[in-house]
């Protein structure tokens, strides 16, 4: 056995009760500072030890902030940072791809069953080939399984379990994890690979999800795949940001293995190695089945998700002559718990803040099985709505799928709070106030408010706004989050070199962009007014507006000034009028359009009919044309009867190709043999039929 310099010393300053004030760094001389960084070090190995492990922390969070924040300072100031060092944790630069790596042992699967029938038949088989046994019963953690090799006493690596012969090195990131020790602590073998369970616990994970939720991102279906979907993170400061925790549950290989599993699991804590505190020796397979019994009645009190039990075989030397099949070791069997279906607890509400501000209550729900989904969320719909069904946070409620696709909150099984959420005064995204209009309620801060303006800018680029093919959901967040997007016309200052220093963009991929949204400086009335993302104002609408004010100019002093007068627009009602009246009416609406203006010119509308030379056609434009907007020629196109849309469809008759074209829409094309022309192609067509691309 080994030895690591474990936190045994008392002579460590910074275990107990340490002292925060330090010396100036500059006043250290650098022996002084190395033995500094080493005590903290051994110091904050054990607070993590007592912190994870032991779930008795010794000193305050604050207190263990500042002894993490002097390593990192003297870490820095001397140049003697170290792999195993505590601030690894905090992540690092961002890798390439991950390498694939061989486990030291296998990671098979296990053998499982919802039935207790298929329990005792495991048992027969055990007691006929090596006799009477004790059994240990674990939870069956629902997280992503890893292997983590430890070579005297220091990390070596973590890796996912991929076809359980060879995973992902994923060690970079599994160190950011808090449970995941850098050093083990106490007498532990030299050689240990253990198999642990990584995962989100529930609470951290519906504050994640909620915290997506209002940032206007998809949040995840469960904690697994928001696990999974973080362990493999390119870049480990990610990783260091969203909330992971490690449970220990078995030896792969050690250079000292004890007789029994149990042994094992006692010996984990000693060396900093995290266990749940929900495991049972029993020498029967009846109490095992009441063991998962238990923990079946236990699973919603728990912090972390579990969708059965694990039933091995204590003896080691058993398990060896029980051996494994290709796929499964059979010294074990998982008794599976039955799939929650439809009945959950609401667990929190997020507020989601829409394009035009609406707020839209989301109940973020224990994941629960609907139709043979998982499902973690589900709709609230309006303020009327939850309080007609009396809907709150603690209550037990029944989700259904509106036409199999949208989760929605049928009804109160069982209450669990008095009373019914109530949607907040002010908005979750920029603290404006609140107003209700009727049902709904909408956020009054308009183009000011994050989540408003990501979603405008996401609508403005969109195909009902401008088509600026490249810009999506994705890269317009990774816009904003770099501030390179604080307002809809910061899209028309945005340079090459801001684009390419940011992760996934190339100097191709930020011309085409640049490229777009040159194209896009002179766009049709019609289609301006649409990406304006009025409420109410789609594309259809935007055409009438454009055809009967001609210019925008025109549309807009009558919005303000005459609003009724809109109402005798066609598909333009009362309701409708008020709404463009009160959009214009906005302070900061009215400065981003103001903006937007100094940036584009709208084109004088000219929707007349010419005739239906076109009649039947369906065209689709990408790139940017020659002596004409794409936007324009659109516009002409339709005005002889043809159809235009973004996208490539089996129904598309003509991609028209312009210069820095789309690669999506070329490889559409292709795919539904739809013709491809440029642009001098395409007008040739059009001079066939007498007309001119103007």
């Amino acid at each position: 056995m080994a030895r690591t310099d474990s936190n045994a010393d008392g002579d460590n300053p910074y275990l107990r009760n340490p002292p925060t004030d330090f010396e100036p760094v500059a006043e250290l001389t650098e022996d002084a500072a190395r033995e500094q960084v080493e005590l903290l070090r051994a110091a904050i190995r054990e607070h993590d030890r007592r912190y994870y492990v032991e779930n008795d922390p010794l000193i305050a969070d604050r207190t263990y902030d500042a002894l993490f924040a002097r390593l990192q300072e003297l870490e820095d100031a001397f140049d003697c940072s170290h792999p195993d060092s505590p601030t690894r944790s905090v992540g690092g630069e961002p890798i390439e791809a991950f390498d694939t790596v061989e486990h030291v042992a296998p990671m098979l699967s296990i053998d499982q069953s919802g039935e207790d029938a298929d329990v005792r038949e495991f048992a027969d088989r055990v007691r006929r080939e090596v006799g009477d046994v004790d059994y240990v019963c674990e939870p069956k953690f629902d997280g992503v399984s890893m292997e983590f090799v430890y070579e005297n006493g220091s990390l070596e690596r973590a890796v996912t379990r991929g076809d359980g012969r060879e995973g992902d090195d994923v060690t970079r990131n599994a160190r950011t994890i808090g449970s995941v020790p850098q050093t083990l602590h106490g007498d532990h073998p030299d050689f240990l690979a253990v198999r642990g369970e990584v995962y989100m616990p529930k609470d951290a994970f519906q504050a994640y999800n909620r915290e997506r939720i209002e940032r206007g991102e998809e949040p995840f279906a469960n904690p697994r795949n928001a696990t999974a979907g973080t362990i493999r993170q390119l870049d480990p400061a990610v990783v260091a940001e969203r909330p992971l925790e490690v449970f220990y549950f078995d030896v792969l290989e050690a250079s000292d293995l004890a007789d029994s599993h149990r042994e094992e699991l006692e010996r984990f804590p000693e060396w900093g190695l995290r266990v749940t505190d929900h495991v049972d020796v029993v020498d029967d397979i009846e109490d095992a089945i009441d063991y998962r019994d238990r923990m079946l009645e236990a699973r919603d009190d728990l912090n972390y998700e579990i969708d059965g039990t694990v039933i091995k075989v204590d003896d080691r030397d058993a398990r060896e002559k029980l051996g494994r099949t290709a796929r499964h070791d059979r010294y074990a069997f998982a008794y599976k718990f039955p799939a929650r279906a439809e009945v959950t607890p609401i667990v929190d509400v997020a507020v989601q803040v829409g394009r035009t501000g609406r707020l839209t209550p989301v109940a973020l729900l224990e994941p629960v099985d609907v139709g043979g989904v998982t499902v973690s969320r589900a709709s609230l719909h309006n303020p009327e709505e939850i309080a007609e069904k009396n809907v709150n946070i603690g209550d037990t409620v029944r989700v259904q799928r509106a036409g199999d696709v949208i989760p929605y909150v049928e009804e109160v099984v069982e209450k669990g709070n008095e009373g019914h959420y109530e949607l907040p005064d002010h908005c979750p995204v920029c603290d404006s106030a609140v107003e209700r209009d009727g049902p709904m309620a909408f956020c009054t801060g308009g183009l000011a408010c994050d989540a408003q303006l990501r979603r405008s800018i996401e609508y403005y680029a969109s195909d009902d706004g401008l088509d600026l093919e490249g810009l999506g959901e994705k890269s317009v967040r990774q816009l904003v989050d770099a501030g390179l997007l604080d307002f809809v016309s910061d899209l028309y200052e945005l340079e090459s070199e801001e684009l390419t220093e940011l992760e996934g963009w190339g100097e191709t991929s930020a011309e085409n962009l640049l490229s777009e949204i040159e194209s896009a400086r002179e766009p049709p009335l019609s289609d301006f007014l649409s990406a304006l993302g009025i409420p109410h104002v789609g594309p259809t609408t935007a055409r009438e507006l454009a055809r009967e004010f001609g210019t925008f100019e025109a549309f807009r002093e009558t919005a303000e000034d005459d609003p009724e007068r809109l109402e005798g627009v066609d598909d333009v009602g009362e309701t409708v009028a008020a709404q463009l009246h009160e959009f214009f009416a906005s302070e900061a609406n009215a400065d981003a359009v103001d903006d937007l203006l100094e940036h584009v010119s709208p084109q004088e509308s000219d929707l007349e009919s010419s005739g239906d030379a076109l009649e039947g056609l369906t065209v689709v434009f990408t790139g940017s044309l020659e002596g004409v907007t794409r936007g324009e020629a659109q516009e002409t196109v339709e005005t002889h009867g043809a159809n235009t849309t973004s996208s490539v469809s089996g129904n598309t008759d003509y991609l028209v190709v312009g210069e820095n074209p789309g690669q999506t829409k070329q490889d559409d094309a292709e795919a539904n043999d739809v013709s491809i022309v440029d642009e001098d192609e395409f007008r040739e067509l059009l001079a066939e039929q007498g007309i001119e691309l103007e």
